[in-house]
């Protein structure tokens, strides 16, 4: 992968003071342990989609056959954009972050109000998430009437992969032990 950067300055993240080590695996930690479950669900589906990048590179996968492969995956679609490509993968991250900005980073910040700064700078990123969702659809929208230039592509999905992955490890480090410590259940949306 080419060094890309995020699409925010890493540096500026706020952390929580004498953060609670709590282990996903104690008492109470299975919120915790669901959180990592569910990105490295989401980990796996960037690798896949990754490879069919690869793929289409090789000339093993044409832009279409590309974009029906990535709409059978788990994570887009916003609702702002109808029909574009990755539709299943990213219905899954947008609803997986609109339960987080609706539900448990409230809940969160309810339990602990030193998580506030946290959990409003989570939700910051996954609108710039969500952006560079969009800027994938596109670059595969552009595939399709120029399928020998996959610069545009790379370079989205690269910017993707490392956004995701910052993110990701932001919120495993400053939530997990947290959601272990306080809980979330379905039953309290």
């Amino acid at each position: 992968m080419a060094r890309v950067t995020t699409p925010w300055d890493e540096s500026t993240r706020p952390t929580a003071a004498g953060l609670d080590p709590t282990p996903p695996d104690a008492p109470g930690g299975a919120a915790g342990q669901h959180l990592l479950d569910v990105h490295d669900h989401y980990r796996a589906e960037l690798a896949q989609l990754r490879d069919v990048l690869d793929q289409v590179r090789a000339g093993s996968m044409g832009a279409g056959a590309a974009r029906s492969q990535l709409n059978a995956m788990a994570v887009r679609a916003n609702t702002w954009v109808l029909g574009s490509a990755c539709q299943s993968y990213c219905l899954a991250l947008t609803q997986h972050h609109s339960m987080e900005d609706a539900a448990i980073f409230p809940h969160l910040g309810a339990q602990d109000h030193g998580l506030a700064a946290i959990v409003a700078r989570l939700g910051e990123e996954h609108r710039a998430i969500h952006e560079l969702l969009e800027t994938v659809d596109s670059a595969l929208v552009g595939l399709v009437s120029d399928p020998g230039d996959l610069t545009g592509v790379q370079a989205a999905v690269d910017a993707l992969t490392e956004a995701l992955l910052s993110h990701f490890a932001y919120e495993e480090r400053e939530l997990v032990g947290p959601l272990s410590q306080h809980g979330f259940y379905a039953g309290q949306l």
